[in-house]
């Protein structure tokens, strides 16, 4: 890639976005608010008056955008994203018409497994699984430096595996989801619920439960197991020599990643646990990825041009 490239991650809060050289690499990074609570259009109008703003001091010759929810990268077409009130929009097609360039779509789960695996934790491995554990659960499996998207677009969904000891109401209709447990939001949650204390985040439980707090160490550590049980399911069915955890609970530290690996060593009876380990590009993985799926759009246009 020899040109310069803009870069968007929407999420259901803030707008990620940075300018990216030709190398790929981000700079210049801000954020905006999506609006959502506004409705869908305000959501566009957020996205496209950022887009704008990044493209007045680069003259970018492409723009990537991750985005949340299932995501359909071949059509460009955002097919559910609950949080940002779109369904079935055609937002690459939008974009490009919008912003007089190319635009390349991608799941912002499986984007930020894409620069994992350029630039982040994942270098070096074929066969990986990127897991950020945040508000919710989510995986991308990526072999060979490309994510699996699956037949519907939905690979991925690790979060809403069913526990069997669960039965914890999901926001996506179901009972006892991986992600009612383990996932950064519902540590917190759950830590509130048998406290009655507000306000507390899944750090401050990590920070409590490494103090002692019996009530924050149960909370830690149920949510380590459950974690551990989707993990060796993940593992077992795609054989990943990497996982690379990411989100907010990838800065944790020692005190979730060893326990974390202890279990999950200790459910795979007849087979090697592979290594776990935090994952380097923090919250800003999807918009570099996105940034990275804009490159390959241009690359790729360069090629046929050859």
């Amino acid at each position: 890639m020899t040109a310069t490239t803009i870069a968007l991650d929407i999420g259901g809060t803030y707008i990620k976005g940075g300018v990216a050289g030709p190398d790929g690499t981000l700079r210049n990074t801000e954020r905006w608010s999506t609006g959502a609570e506004r409705g869908p259009d305000a959501v566009l109008d957020a996205v496209l008056a950022a887009a704008a703003e990044l493209a007045e001091r680069c003259r970018p010759a492409a723009a990537g955008i991750a985005v949340p929810g299932i995501v359909d990268e071949a059509s460009g077409v955002s097919l559910l994203a609950a949080n940002l009130g779109w369904r079935r929009l055609p937002v690459r097609d939008w974009f490009a018409k919008e912003l007089g360039i190319p635009v390349a779509i991608g799941h912002d789960v499986r984007a930020g497994g894409l620069a994992e695996a350029r630039l982040g934790a994942g270098r070096g491995s074929r066969n990986f699984l990127f897991v950020p554990v945040g508000t919710g659960i989510a995986a991308a499996l990526m072999v060979d430096g490309q994510a699996l998207a699956g037949s519907h677009a939905m690979a991925g969904e690790l979060g809403h595996l069913p526990m069997r000891s669960g039965d914890e109401p999901c926001p996506c209709g179901g009972r006892g989801c991986l992600e009612t447990v383990a996932s950064a939001a519902a540590i917190a949650r759950r830590y509130t619920a048998a406290t009655g204390e507000p306000g507390r985040t899944a750090k401050d439980v990590g920070e409590r439960a490494a103090a002692g707090d019996r009530t924050a160490v149960a909370v830690w550590q149920a949510a380590i197991e459950a974690l551990s049980d989707g993990l060796a399911t993940a593992i077992t069915l795609f054989d990943p020599e990497r996982i690379v955890i990411g989100g907010g609970l990838a800065r944790a530290g020692e005190p979730y990643f060893g326990p974390l690996r202890a279990a999950v060593a200790e459910r795979l009876a007849f087979r090697t646990a592979p290594e776990i380990v935090p994952a380097e590009l923090g919250h800003q993985a999807g918009c570099q990825g996105a940034a990275l799926l804009a490159g390959d759009l241009l690359a790729a246009r360069s090629a046929r041009c050859r």
